[in-house]
């Protein structure tokens, strides 16, 4: 068996720096357990799976494709990263002549286009409710000891636990800040919270680099210690922080040791266009 594979970095203009995806190109039906050795082959956040949906289908012609995300340890829903870098080597190695590509996945129809500067992802947008700080409190405190927290939300679609710093602190904080995952899955281990959004209101217009909102992301459930940027996280934050700051279109940075940055735009019609750079850092084979 040989299979095309790729390793593109996504919310980035810049090699070696975003998010990694591995991507695979399935010509044909892949046995179900591949799927799974592959991703904990390649041992990255997430490998993306692209098949036709019809056998006369093509790469490099048709718009519409299957689309399924594997973690190390399972299969996840949604991932915002690895759409973004399926779509980039669909545009930018296979050259697929469409302007839009529509993937047909867990979480519905996700469609991604090319954009000035990148690729925009329509993905949909999750609402958060009010968490009680004492049901939580043991996990986040695992998780980040004494640091000061002014706001606690969950989303049920996504189980994540949405944990927003004091307002005191700033970025180079966030960016600084020691996280603990060892014993969070044992902390918390009902099965409610399958990852830990950490997030902080960004500066004041008028800085060099203005960004509205930063984060950090933990998913040990999902044998991802801490993913360096994240889509779906930024399918609740999006929601969340437009409430807050009253804004439809910001721009998010995510503070892990690689760091993304997220261009975000609420749609009118309930979803969140997110636009982000990716580069291909590599192109082989796979084979087996």
């Amino acid at each position: 068996m040989k299979l095309p594979i790729f390793i593109a970095d996504a919310f980035t203009a810049r090699p070696f720096s975003g998010n990694p995806a591995a991507v695979c190109l399935l010509e044909n039906k892949l046995d179900e357990d591949m799927h799974q050795k592959i991703a904990k082959e390649m041992n990255l956040s997430e490998t993306a799976f692209i098949r036709k949906l019809h056998p006369t289908d093509n790469f490099a012609q048709s718009s519409c494709f299957g689309l399924r995300w594997f973690t190390p340890a399972s299969e996840v829903p949604l991932c915002g990263h690895a759409t973004l870098a399926s779509a980039a080597v669909l545009f930018y190695k296979i050259n697929n002549m469409n302007s839009t590509l529509t993937f047909t996945t867990l979480s519905g129809e996700l469609k991604a286009s090319r954009a000035e500067g990148g690729v925009v992802l329509d993905l949909p947008l999750y609402p958060t409710q009010q968490q009680d700080f004492h049901e939580v409190e043991n996990l986040i405190k695992a998780a980040i000891g004494d640091t000061l927290v002014q706001d606690v939300r969950y989303s049920p679609d996504t189980q994540n636990l949405l944990v927003r710093l004091s307002d005191s602190y700033d970025r180079s904080f966030l960016e600084t800040l020691k996280v603990n995952t060892g014993t969070l899955t044992q902390v918390e281990n009902t099965g409610k919270v399958k990852g830990l959004i950490l997030t902080l209101k960004g500066e004041p217009a008028g800085h060099t680099q203005t960004f509205d909102f930063y984060s950090r992301y933990l998913a040990p459930w999902l044998g991802v210690a801490e993913d360096p940027v994240t889509g779906v996280a930024h399918t609740v934050l999006s929601g969340y922080w437009s409430q807050q700051l009253g804004k439809k279109d910001m721009r998010a940075f995510q503070c892990s040791a690689r760091g993304g940055e997220l261009a975000i735009s609420l749609r009118p019609d309930g979803r969140v266009d997110i636009k982000g750079g990716a580069a291909v850092v590599v192109e082989g084979e796979l084979t087996a």
